[in-house]
């Protein structure tokens, strides 16, 4: 047998608050609670918006897996949330937290973020299943603080994962129960618990059977200890349904397009719930005090200017007023409760809007039930594709860019040389001496017949780190003058002595040879020292 929900809500702005930036929603096969940053402009904007988005869901039969369903909305109204911020930039650092159940057959999908609670009273046992996103619930699990110290640290309510302005893919906590029926399920604001001990919230869950009045005695006693937040409740249990109920409330709740001209009243609670308390009940606070943003801006001098899409604004106005319309028909064909910023902004008409398109795809969901690939192809704002070559064009162009570059470079070191060694012999290179990875940038242009160990220490050495020259001709003159100093060197060993030591024995006559002259009465000069005199000269 299938089951429903039978449920219950109440939100109240508090006993210091000046507006409600909680919203909460709850029907036959959807609960979902939402906390809106409190402080931050726009916190009613973000959880209404995010509520209103996820209503859709309120059906028997989904377009996938219940719990990626649930997830991808949840990321869906994230991105919703960032267009918001860029149309209105007054609206930065919105965001708000969600907690919701989706029940499909026997089972419900869950999806939390924030710091907003689920509990459950299932098999006598009463237990919180969602996880605080806190920076105090991180060092309690980490074991760097005890609970009981949690209540009094002064970053209590710091959040570390939110929905809004903050992050482009957040993190849900994602999980998958079984249904029971009977068990009871209490989705709450921080508003609750900053007030009621989980003892007090369980004492009321248990002795109080009807699911209204549960919700009631929980935010009256918050009201009592002094409510210094908004504070949110939604109660469900499932149910099995019978077809005699399901037919009853067919008749109860027609389908959007089965009475267009139905006039506009308030959400209905159902024919499981308790009737709806009205808008002033819910939240109590002086006339005009929680305004969505949206209010707010319709203070502010309008321009008469064309729309974005070239519509006036005349045209503009009418065109949201019947997405307005659409969207509270829809609400009026399901049972259900809407409470918080989320009733409020219905209930003006203020309901978020981030642009023309993105109505439309929030009215046609709503409507027609259909996947988001499909609501999205609108003849007034087509999508664009970009043509299938442009990707492998660009990557060509730059490919070719890049290959020209590195033959330029390439040329250039061509036009460059310098004397070095090969295989111990002085040689001129044409290019540079350096390497790309394994490819050298030169190569030998010319090979000389000398060797460079018949060059002195510092010529060597010279020669080892490379001579660079202007050109070839450049090249070869360094050649011709290393030449020189090798000739220099052979003639010129290195001396033991002293210059003069070296004077003399090169002077000297060998052993046997005469000193005077010979038959011709003249000295004949020595070999030996003439080549003194001339390394003497080059010392």
């Amino acid at each position: 047998m299938s089951m429903v929900l039978r449920y219950a809500a109440r939100s109240d702005v508090g006993m210091v608050r000046t507006k409600n930036d909680d919203s909460a929603y709850a029907g036959r096969y959807l609960a979902v609670v939402a906390d809106g940053m409190g402080g931050h402009a726009g916190g009613n904007v973000a959880s209404a918006s995010t509520v209103l988005d996820l209503v859709h869901l309120d059906r028997p039969e989904q377009d996938g897996q219940p719990l990626t369903v649930l997830a991808d909305e949840i990321q869906a109204a994230n991105s919703l949330l960032s267009e918001l911020v860029t149309t209105s930039p007054h609206l930065s650092g919105m965001g708000t937290t969600v907690t919701a159940l989706l029940l499909h057959g026997n089972s419900f999908a869950f999806a939390h973020i924030g710091d907003s609670r689920a509990y459950r009273l299932r098999d006598g046992v009463f237990e919180q299943i969602s996880i605080d996103h806190t920076f105090v619930q991180r060092l309690i699990d980490e074991g760097r603080l005890r609970p009981e110290e949690a209540e009094i640290h002064p970053h209590k309510n710091v959040l570390m994962r939110v929905l809004g302005d903050v992050d482009a893919s957040p993190e849900l906590d994602l999980a998958t129960f079984d249904v029971v029926p009977g068990e009871k399920w209490l989705l709450c604001s921080d508003g609750l618990t900053a007030v009621l001990r989980e003892e007090e919230i369980e004492a009321v869950v248990r002795s109080t059977p009807d699911l209204q009045e549960c919700c009631d005695t929980l935010v009256e006693l918050t009201l009592a200890g002094g409510s210094p937040d908004n504070v949110t409740v939604a109660v469900i249990e499932p149910v099995p349904e019978s077809e005699a109920e399901a037919a009853a409330v067919a008749a109860a709740y027609p389908s959007p397009a089965a009475d267009a001209s139905a006039p506009d009243g308030a959400h209905a609670a159902g024919p499981a719930a308790a009737p709806e308390a009205a808008p002033g009940d819910l939240d109590r606070q002086p006339a005009g005090g929680a305004r969505t943003a949206a209010e707010a801006d319709s203070d502010e001098p309008r321009s008469e200017a064309p729309g974005p899409d070239g519509d006036s604004p005349e045209d503009d106005a009418a065109a949201e007023a019947a997405r307005v319309a659409l969207i509270r028909q829809d609400l009026q064909s399901r049972p259900h409760v809407l409470v918080g910023a989320a009733a409020l902004a219905t209930e003006t008409g203020q309901i978020p809007i981030v642009a023309r398109q993105s109505a439309d795809r929030r009215a046609a969901r709503m409507l027609m039930h259909k996947p988001e690939s499909e609501t999205e192809q609108e003849p007034e704002a087509p999508r664009r594709r970009r043509p299938r070559w442009l990707i492998p064009a660009i990557l060509t162009v730059l490919a070719v860019l890049l290959a020209g570059v590195l033959w330029v470079g390439y040329a250039w070191t061509q036009t460059r040389y310098y004397v070095g060694s090969q295989d111990n012999r002085v040689a001129i290179f044409n290019g540079v001496s350096q390497t790309i990875g394994p490819i050298k940038l030169s190569h030998v242009s010319e090979v000389s017949d000398i060797t460079v160990d018949s060059l002195p220490e510092y010529s060597r050495d010279r020669v080892e780190r490379t001579l660079p020259a202007r050109d070839l001709e450049h090249a070869e003159q360094i050649v011709e003058e290393l030449r020189g100093t090798a000739r220099a060197a052979l003639a010129c060993p290195p001396a033991e002595g002293g210059a003069e030591e070296n004077r003399a024995e090169a002077s000297a006559p060998a052993s046997g040879s005469p000193t005077e002259g010979s038959e011709g009465g003249e000295a004949q000069p020595s070999p030996q020292a003439g080549a003194a005199d001339q390394c003497e000269g080059q010392q």
